[in-house]
Formats: C-alpha cells, structure tokens, sequence
C-alpha cells in the first residue's frame, strides 16, 4: 500500500509491505521494508508583486531558509526563502515577471 505522510512540512510517499505477504515470500528479509521518495513541493508567491531576482538555478541544492527569489511590492523588497532543504525541480517565473498571490515561483524536489 502507498500512502503520503508529512512529517515537519516534509511530504514522503512511502510503500509499506504487510506483514502478511512477507511472510509467503522466503526471498524477503525480516526487518520491514519501507520506500520512500520525496514529494514535489510549489512555491508560491506569498504577495503580489514584481521579481526582480532569481537566486537559484534548476537543479541547484538549497537548504531551508536559502534566499531564492527577491519580490518587489509596495516598493519594499522581499526575500523569499526555501521553505525546506531540496533540489530546485523547475523555475516558473523570470526577473520582471510580475506575480499574483498564490503564483507558483518554483518547485522544489
């Protein structure tokens, strides 16, 4: 069975084996055998505004906190920062790009 957890923000598919079928099969260890792969994550504009800088480039390593994007609005600039540690999937948006609440900047692997 496949289920999707989140533990501190991070999301995890994880496949679990029951016990039932381990047993039928003599190939299988006898510890429980789990899989898990890290979930996509959106980030998304938290104000309207302008970009105008892009930090990251896809497939860049960041960590929590890591300033990805600077947000123009209300003549204030905004960084706004990895929400998690994870590798940079794809980037929506390029410098000049205005944004609304909610657009999606980037995903994060």
């Amino acid at each position: 069975m496949n289920y999707i957890i989140t533990v501190d923000t991070k999301k995890y598919e994880v496949e679990v084996i029951n016990s039932t079928r381990e047993k039928a099969n003599n190939n299988v260890s006898k510890q429980p055998t789990t899989k898990t792969s890290m979930i996509s994550e959106l980030l998304k504009a938290p104000m309207p505004g302008t970009i105008i800088d892009i930090k990251v480039n896809p497939g860049d390593n960041v960590k929590k906190g890591d300033t990805l994007f600077i947000l123009e609005a209300m003549k204030m600039e905004n960084e706004i920062a990895a929400p998690r540690d994870g590798i940079i999937k794809e980037i929506q948006v390029t410098k000049g790009t205005s944004v609304n609440t909610s657009d999606v900047l980037a995903v994060i692997e």
